[in-house]
This record gives C-alpha cells, structure tokens and sequence, in this order.
C-alpha cells in the first residue's frame, strides 16, 4: 500500500500500484526516486531526512503509533552493523533504539504464528466451553422443563 524510499530498486508496475508513494530525501531536498517518479506521473510526497530509507520507514510507522513493525530483509544484529561500515549505520542504530519493542524481525514473526494448533489445546478450550453450559443446564429450572417438554415432543416425532 505504501513504498517508502529512494526507489532505485522499486519496479514501475509496483509504484503504479502503491496507494502512496514516500520519497527518501536527503537533508538538503534532494529525492533520487523524483525523477522516475514525475516520468510515471505519479503523486508522491518528500521526506526529507538524515539516515537510509530503512530509518525513514521504520520511523513514520513508529510515529503513526504503529504497535508492531514487521521489518523483512532489514539489519537484525550487531554483526550487520559493524561489518556494513556505512555512515548512516549510526542513524539505523538510533533509530532502532527508539523503535525498539515494536520493531520484530520476520523471522521471529514466523515463531510466534506457527497456524497449528494442538489437539489437546482444542480439547480444553472445547471443554472450557461445555462446562459452564453443562452447569447452568443442571442449576436451571427454567432449562430443565424446557429440555423435559423438547423430550416429550422428540417422542412423539419418533
């Protein structure tokens, strides 16, 4: 729905399809994205901003008070900043400091949803489910004459 970044690496069909498009700037104004972006004739916006297009993203979703930010292909640990070697490693650093607890790796993503689900975990939330009805058929006495009169009917049907 929405490509942040420079765009060097986007392809024209994905731009035409994005809802929005957010141009990385550098602090001066400069977008490098601009050009190809006023060649397709599409909207965008400039954000001007220190650091890589990866800090520009994650910090708009932060700013939009997103509570989980899934980042895919992004720096994930210490050895990915130290052997990068780029100025703006020390603008990611910051700005994964700040993002902190709503920024989650794809990877862990994956662990947290697996989509199975245990039979006997269904069991229980089945039976946690059965119990209190079960409670409130034997307490009831509203429910009892209406289970003796849906027994009497059954018995006329068969």
């Amino acid at each position: 729905d929405i490509i942040i970044g420079d765009m060097d690496s986007v392809s024209d069909g994905a731009l035409r399809r994005a809802k929005e498009i957010v141009l990385h700037a550098y602090p001066d104004g400069r977008a490098p994205g601009e050009k190809k972006c006023r060649e397709l004739k599409l909207p965008y916006t400039v954000f001007p901003c220190p650091g890589t297009s990866e800090d520009v993203a994650l910090l708009l979703a932060y700013e939009k008070q997103a509570k989980l930010i899934v980042a895919l292909g992004t720096h994930t640990n210490m050895i990915d900043f130290l052997e990068k070697g780029r100025p703006g490693m020390a603008s990611t650093f910051l700005i994964r400091l700040k993002v902190g607890s709503s920024l989650v790796d794809a990877k862990g993503v994956s662990l947290l949803y697996t989509g199975k689900h245990k039979g006997k975990s269904l069991l229980l939330i089945l039976l946690a489910a059965i119990l209190p009805a079960a409670v409130i058929f034997s307490l009831s006495p509203v429910i009892q004459h209406f289970i003796r009169l849906l027994v009497l009917r059954l018995k006329l049907v068969f």
